[in-house]
């Protein structure tokens, strides 16, 4: 799923490329892409058409486009992509839905693969829509109050890479970063929240803000064709990766093989001897 760095760096194509243009026509070109929006597709396409884009904002994994006080809210799930190009070119099937303006300058196409993703028009929501209010800061946002983490982190009782997945107290952060961060921080997945003390949670928001830093700066994490940017370029973050989906392979560090776990659904990497497994962990 695409995380902070990936969402930020389509936020910020969307705002080179779409922002003070207006919508001339939204079509849906299927149901599931605003499955969310509970007054259907007609509602959806006639909230936004004559409606002029003024920018481009987002908060941890969520994507909005302020139109006026209202805003259309997009979450990309596994494979969502949100592509400008030339309306002539051809369509794609897995295009859920598209947007074509008054300049009939290029289009945006809201494309989807798995069908994960949604988009959704949120009335009210230009500064933050009401659905993902509940979303905490990310850590690159000036909003996000360190003090206030570490003693949320420290009251979860859960295993710190639990807790750094958790987007109700802090955004952006999912799988894989969560495992590079971790692993600059010397700290195991498994580590129980109430057991870090004040400079182990420092020293862990520097490496998620190290991480997500140098994430952006690559364009993200492209393993396949499913994350792309909104002119449908790549990152090269996966380049960098220390630990992430490297079991077997020596550790940049300590130099041991790569220990791959079992992690809720997924998978968490660590290096064994750099990141000691605890005694009471919390899995």
């Amino acid at each position: 799923m695409p995380e902070l760095p990936e969402v930020e760096t389509v936020r910020q194509g969307l705002e080179r490329h779409v922002a003070g243009r207006t919508i001339d026509k939204v079509t849906v070109l299927h149901p599931r892409a605003v499955r969310r929006h509970p007054a259907g597709a007609a509602d959806f396409t006639g909230a936004l058409a004559g409606r002029e884009i003024t920018g481009a904002r987002r908060r941890g994994k969520y994507l909005w486009l302020p139109v006026g006080e209202d805003a259309l809210l997009a979450h990309l799930g596994m494979s969502g992509q949100l592509l400008v190009g030339h309306p002539a070119r051809p369509l794609s099937p897995h295009v859920r839905a598209v947007f074509t303006f008054t300049d009939d300058g290029p289009d945006l196409r809201f494309t989807d693969q798995r069908t994960f993703g949604h988009l959704l028009f949120a009335p009210g929501g230009a500064d933050l829509p009401g659905p993902i209010a509940h979303i905490a800061p990310d850590p690159l946002e000036p909003a996000f109050d360190d003090t206030a983490f570490a003693a949320a982190l420290r009251r979860r009782r859960t295993g710190v890479k639990r807790a750094l997945l958790d987007q109700s107290l802090v955004s952006g952060v999912g799988n894989i970063y969560a495992d590079e961060s971790l692993w600059r921080a010397r700290l195991h997945w498994a580590r129980a929240t109430e057991t870090l003390n004040g400079p182990q949670v420092t020293r862990l928001l520097a490496a998620v803000r190290e991480v997500l830093t140098t994430a952006l700066a690559a364009g993200g994490t492209s393993f396949d064709s499913l994350y792309v940017n909104v002119n449908g370029e790549s990152g090269y973050f996966d380049r960098s990766l220390a630990v992430y989906g490297q079991a077997g392979r020596p550790c940049p560090r300590c130099g041991t093989p790569i220990r791959r776990d079992g992690f809720m659904t997924r998978s968490a990497y660590t290096g064994p001897r750099c990141q000691p497994r605890p005694r009471h962990g919390r899995w």
